[in-house]
């Protein structure tokens, strides 16, 4: 049900709060519901070269300005733990002993802390830039403690082009009395238009999904501190990873992500995260999360540190696999969308807001038929919907990841039923091409000989 009990948020001061990048206090940890706000400098409204961090992201004890495949396997623990582990404990605990009755400490009830959350939570703050981030169970409950922060007879404005579980959250809000705008977010005038007073949230996916648009993160940012100050710009960056984009650097409020993808890596656990540049913000955005329940358990938070670790190598890998998979499929005459290629439209605005194209590409066929020939003729290739991990996954969205969207909707939204999304792994990109090219020739799309 709609949380409204929340307490209300101050009008938007991007001056002193957007961007903030101080990692989060212990207070994360408490059972209380707020902690205290810290004041923090903004962010720089420009990102950083390729593969570094914001200078402030950095200044921890990790001293200079390293690069960000070394910050995702650095973690600066401030566990009190007396036996210095090389790897961050699993407190598998529900509770903590306390001294007496009225003397605290920092954990009482892992639904409303654990150390083991808490060095998550401060990992993926710094990889983020984030003034506070917070973990939970998965990335829809990231998205729904995000829109408890809408209240009644208020509005979001997001994109036509989304995935088919947001879409699904955003219609449940209706019957809640909070309404959604879609509008093609790739499209700052229909943005601008769809903005008002009455606006509290401006959702974005980019690169989208299963399209692959790219929306002008920094150009929604300026047009929504204009039109709807009160409004919060929230983007799932769950396509890039901090790895590839961060958005908390370009002036948005709140970024999240689905762990289960890149941040995992492996496809072995549910995971959400939550990265936020204000403390009050934050503030409301703990109070929820304690409140309702959601936070990661403690081994789950585990599993998500250790995939973290190996972001950077799996990332680079599975965008080099990506461009040739992406080459290989353009050669043949199919309709493409990958940010990787020089065909790509919007190939210039996504490369000044992210450092790579990410391993997500789709292509049409121009028959369903044929699609499901392809799809079913994969051998390396797993049919199955998500993203993100090791091995290699095809589906077709749109009977799959986004079959809850009406047909009549997708029509609406101009999503082809063709449609193919493949997410790359980390096989050798030879052996992928040649089971696509195997399954084009079973589909009569391509030659035999390669």
């Amino acid at each position: 049900m709609q949380c409204t009990s929340a307490p209300p948020s101050p009008p938007h001061t991007p001056s002193s709060q957007s961007g903030s990048v101080q990692p989060p206090s212990s207070a994360s940890s408490s059972s209380s519901d707020s902690a205290p706000a810290t004041a923090v400098a903004p962010n720089p409204a420009t990102p950083p070269a390729s593969g570094t961090v914001s200078a402030s992201a950095s200044s921890t004890s990790l001293g200079p300005r390293y690069r960000l495949a070394t910050q995702v396997v650095t973690l600066e623990s401030s566990l009190k733990d007396p036996y210095n582990p090389a790897s961050t404990p699993i407190y598998q605990t529900a509770t903590f002993k306390q001294t007496s009755a009225d003397a605290h400490g920092e954990y009482d009830y892992t639904r409303s802390g654990n150390p083991t959350r808490t060095a998550l939570e401060k990992h993926v703050a710094k990889l983020c830039g984030a003034h506070r981030a917070f973990a939970v169970s998965s990335g829809m409950s990231a998205l729904d403690v995000i829109t408890r922060l809408v209240r009644t007879g208020q509005e979001i404005v997001a994109g036509t082009d989304i995935y088919g579980g947001t879409n699904r959250l955003l219609k449940f809000l209706e019957g809640q009395g909070i309404h959604t705008k879609h509008v093609d977010t790739t499209d700052l005038a229909q943005v601008a238009e769809a903005l008002g007073t009455n606006t509290r949230l401006v959702l974005l996916e980019t690169p989208t999904n299963p399209l692959i648009r790219v929306a002008d993160i920094a150009g929604v940012v300026r047009l929504t501190r204009e039109r709807a100050p009160n409004a919060l710009v929230v983007v799932d960056n769950t396509m890039m990873s901090p790895y590839l984009q961060r958005p908390l650097e370009l002036g948005v409020d709140i970024e999240y992500h689905s762990g289960t993808k890149y941040l995992c890596g492996h496809h072995d656990l549910m995971a959400g995260v939550i990265a936020v540049s204000s403390p009050k913000v934050a503030d409301d955005v703990y109070f929820i999360i304690n409140a309702s329940g959601c936070g990661l358990a403690p081994f789950d938070c585990w599993l998500l540190l250790r995939g973290i670790k190996t972001l950077g190598v799996r990332m680079e890998k599975q965008q080099q696999n990506a461009h040739r998979v992406a080459q290989f499929l353009e050669s043949t005459g199919l309709r493409v969308h990958y940010p990787g290629l020089a065909s790509f439209p919007q190939k210039a605005l996504h490369d000044s807001q992210s450092t790579g194209a990410g391993a997500v590409l789709s292509f049409e066929t121009g028959s369903t038929e044929t699609s499901q020939l392809i799809v079913e003729a994969c051998k390396l290739f797993s049919i199955s919907v998500s993203f993100g991990c090791v091995n290699s996954l095809i589906s077709m969205p749109c009977r799959m990841s986004h079959a809850s969207i009406p047909a009549h909707v997708r029509k609406e939204r101009a999503l082809p039923e063709d449609l193919i999304r493949l997410c790359i792994g980390i096989e050798d990109a030879e052996d992928l091409v040649e089971d696509l090219h195997q399954a084009l020739v079973v589909a009569k799309v391509a030659a035999p000989v390669l």
